[in-house]
């Protein structure tokens, strides 16, 4: 029987394997990394033991200083959590070999289905070993690991070497394993996986299917279970591949079978030999916890003949802290604010005041709604994101409910190209044009202990706001009965306040009536940030700081990170071309493109391979050429033209 369980892992994973130890009455043992030491899966833990010694992105991939970290706390058992070792079966014999238990699948299993290719070869399925243009457009993934890393589609013979150096560079820094190969890429495909659970007494149970074809950069957004639109031919198909995947390789514990479905056909992905990020909607469906069953697995309990049945609908969403509408650039800063409202689950690692760091995955939370049908999960989930509390770094939030408001996932009939087709609609800004008048009223009456009213009249208030990119000028007075707005500047398509009364204002809530519809803001401010509702606006001085402003053409870094590469022969005096790739940045184990913003002369390069650098830092100017920018959107217009 397990008693005291260490997680090698962090965050969110690692709160919610805690949460089930509570309540199988196990004690919990949690590691850190030095940036880690105040992180909130440190403090659920009954006790926690520091990793010495390695950078922080690389201290949870010690197994060494892990399975050392269990005796020391005396725990007898020890649950991987998903990424960093979780599929490392070196990692797992390491644990096994000291006494412990491994809450996991045997070492052997994961040796053989950590490596995409042999699990390929296992089922009779062979890589492409030669890429011609016939077998176009193809997709370069890593041998090794998950969550996108390593992965890249390509579409152009010529780009093929790139991309496949590109991968292997980013599975290296990710997993340690610079092994890639290349299959070939359906357009229009679902991403479908079968969540299995086997014991050590020959039962594997198919616990339903799970959609996850809302993804980003092939790492998963929005969940669910079951995955819709199904026949049940095509299900038994994948129930089949996945319970003969499960005993090829004698199996045991949680694991998940993934495939690719098109045109009414199911293609074998890769077998997952851990716990998934999106687990929960099969537990909402399912009606049982899958790490309490990982536990018991491990013990040696037996699971019952048939599995649970499904009942209702599930739908996930991942709240990262990125800006999908600036490349999906990683945002770290401290999360003052994390309330999500209604019947839902919320997974985290994360509470109110910690901070988002540059080292780690940017997930935040996962939400989950369960419901009696699709429709009504996915509402729920949809209002209980759009009525959340976010204050912090910016986060994906409005492309989430944007995209499950989005007809082609309502109906059902999304793929794994859904971003690349409504991107763009989808973080289009759209914001509260009354928001800066709010957070002004706010700010004023939190200000004033006396009101600020004048016997005479004078100039009224003025307060700039950064809202969407855009600047918004608020003007107000105080007046005999209270404040009174003034004006607005900046905002397409309001002009004036005429029709706008407020009805009440104080430091924390504002309700406007505008044109007889009233409005309610909750508003936050933390340093320059405020927040009215959901809207993210930053306070700027009445008069900016000339030492604030960038030359024109300036380049910045769009995420904390590291230079890990700059275009070859790039230096001062080069001449270049809008949209051209001139610095690489790493970030969280990803690698992010820095392009020219514009077509002319490099004067300025200020950064250097392995430099560390902070988001908005200066990593190059370029000086428009007006003439040749012309002349190309000239050049191009003629060779489109008929």
């Amino acid at each position: 029987m397990i008693t005291t369980l260490l997680v090698a892992n962090r965050g969110e994973i690692a709160c919610r394997i805690f949460r089930t130890c509570r309540e199988l009455g196990i004690r919990t043992v949690a590691v850190f990394s030095d940036a880690d030491a105040g992180a909130l899966h440190t403090r659920l833990a009954d006790t926690a033991v520091r990793l010495p010694g390695a950078a922080p992105a690389e201290t949870y991939l010690r197994g060494d200083l892990v399975v050392a970290a269990a005796l020391t706390a005396g725990a007898d058992a020890v649950h991987p959590g998903y990424g960093f070792l979780a599929e490392h079966a070196g990692f797992a014999r390491a644990v096994r070999q000291a006494g412990l238990t491994w809450v996991g699948p045997p070492p052997h299993a994961i040796e053989v289905m950590a490596s995409k290719t042999r699990a390929k070869e296992l089922l009779g399925i062979k890589p492409l070993r030669e890429v011609t243009e016939a077998d176009l457009p193809v997709l370069v993934k890593a041998a090794a690991g998950g969550g996108g890393r390593g992965m890249r589609v390509v579409r152009r013979l010529a780009d093929l070497d790139a991309e496949l150096a590109a991968a292997r560079a980013e599975a290296e820094s990710a997993f340690g394993d610079g092994e890639v190969f290349v299959e070939p890429y359906l357009e229009g495909g679902r991403h479908v996986e079968v969540q299995i659970l086997a014991d050590t007494h020959g039962t594997v149970w198919a616990l339903g299917t799970r959609d996850c074809s809302l993804q980003r950069r092939h790492q998963k957004v929005i969940e669910e279970a079951p995955a819709p639109g199904l026949t049940e031919e095509l299900r038994a198909e994948l129930y089949d591949t996945a319970v003969r995947a499960a005993r090829a390789v004698d199996y045991t514990g949680a694991g998940t079978v993934e495939f690719l479905v098109a045109g009414g056909r199911a293609h074998f992905l890769e077998m997952n030999t851990r716990l998934q990020v999106e687990h929960p909607v099969t537990e909402a469906v399912h009606g049982l916890d899958l790490v309490a069953w990982q536990v018991r697995v491990a013990e040696g309990h037996a699971l019952e003949p048939e599995p649970p049945r499904a009942r209702g609908h599930a739908v996930e969403a991942r709240l990262y802290a990125e800006d999908p509408a600036r490349d999906w650039a990683p945002q770290t800063g401290t999360l003052h604010r994390l309330a999500v409202p209604g019947a839902v689950r919320l997974d985290t690692g994360y509470a109110d005041g910690d901070e988002i760091g540059v080292h780690y995955d940017p997930l935040v939370a996962k939400v989950v709604a369960h419901a009696p049908t699709r429709a009504e999960a996915v509402r729920a989930l949809a209002d209980a994101l759009e009525r959340a509390a976010i204050h912090g770094p910016v986060t994906n939030r409005d492309l989430l409910v944007r995209s499950l408001r989005h007809e082609e996932f309502t109906s059902g009939r999304m793929d794994t190209g859904f971003y690349d087709r409504h991107l763009a609609a989808l973080t289009a800004p759209r914001p509260d044009p009354y928001a800066p008048l709010a957070a002004a009223l706010a700010d004023a009456c939190g200000r004033s202990r006396f009101g600020g009213w004048r016997n005479l009249p004078s100039q009224p208030q003025v307060k700039r706001y950064l809202m969407a990119g855009e600047e918004h000028e608020v003007r107000y007075r105080h007046t005999r009965t209270g404040l009174a707005p003034d004006g607005m500047d900046g905002m397409h398509g309001v002009d004036g306040v005429d029709g706008v009364r407020v009805v009440s204002a104080d430091a924390h809530r504002v309700v406007l009536d505008v044109a007889g519809v009233r409005r309610a803001y909750d508003v936050f401010r933390h340093g320059d940030r405020v927040w009215a509702g959901t809207t993210a606006l930053t306070a700027l001085p009445r008069f900016p700081d000339p030492a604030d402003q960038q030359a024109p053409g300036s380049l910045l870094a769009p995420m904390p990170g590291t230079v890990v590469r700059i275009a070859d022969g790039l230096a001062a005096g080069a001449r270049v071309r809008a949209g051209e790739p001139l610095v690489w940045l790493e970030a969280m184990k990803m690698q992010h493109r820095v392009a020219a913003p514009v077509t002319g002369t490099l004067t300025a390069l200020p950064v250097t391979p392995g430099q560390q650098v902070e988001v908005g830092a200066l990593l190059a100017v370029v000086e428009e050429a007006v003439e040749e920018a012309m002349e190309e959107v000239v050049q191009e217009v003629e060779e489109g033209a008929p």
